[in-house]
């Protein structure tokens, strides 16, 4: 009997979000975040989307081999398509596959909700980004918002109160020591 309880405190060890806060675990399992668009938008709606990716790509997520930030989100034919999201393809990919890093890929979402920001879409000013990649129960899920472009003054206000927060932490920091 000691045995079988030995064995499932080294299970729980082992598992990366037994020991985590909730917020730590969520982060182990993202890939990427587009932190641009945190910058260059404001983010109206969120919504999960699944990916249709291919085998090469899947491994190169793995490592961690993938860039948003230049990347956009289409409407073509009622579908939702992800543009210009890089990922590169490792050195130990197969020889008879030829990988392009800059493949459109294309977003699975419910009809209804495809129509909804269609039609969100379609009004002035908003537009589609993606904001992260993610694993969710072993699937690549990629997370885009509905969001409006800043402009100039909101990007000022923004560098503002980063670099606020950044003093006070610095004040808080040696207030401590």
């Amino acid at each position: 009997m000691a045995t079988k309880e030995a064995s499932s405190s080294k299970k729980s060890a082992a598992t990366p979000s037994a020991n985590l806060s909730p917020k730590a675990a969520a982060a182990a399992v993202r890939i990427a975040d587009n932190k641009k668009a945190l910058f260059n938008y404001h983010i109206e709606e969120r919504f999960e989307a699944g990916m249709v990716l291919e085998g090469w790509e899947v491994k190169s997520l793995r490592e961690g081999k993938v860039q948003l930030t230049d990347g956009y989100v289409v409407v073509r034919g009622g579908e939702l398509f992800i543009i210009g999201c890089q990922i590169n393809p490792l050195g130990t990919a197969s020889t008879h596959v030829r990988p392009d890093s800059v493949r459109t890929k294309k977003l699975l979402m419910h009809k209804e909700e495809i129509r909804r920001l269609i039609g969100k879409v379609e009004q002035k000013g908003f537009t589609l980004v993606p904001l992260n990649m993610h694993w969710k129960a072993g699937k690549v899920k990629c997370e885009i918002g509905l969001a409006k472009g800043k402009g100039e003054h909101d990007k000022r206000d923004t560098i503002k109160d980063r670099e606020g927060k950044r003093e006070v932490e610095r004040a808080m920091k040696s207030r401590n020591r």
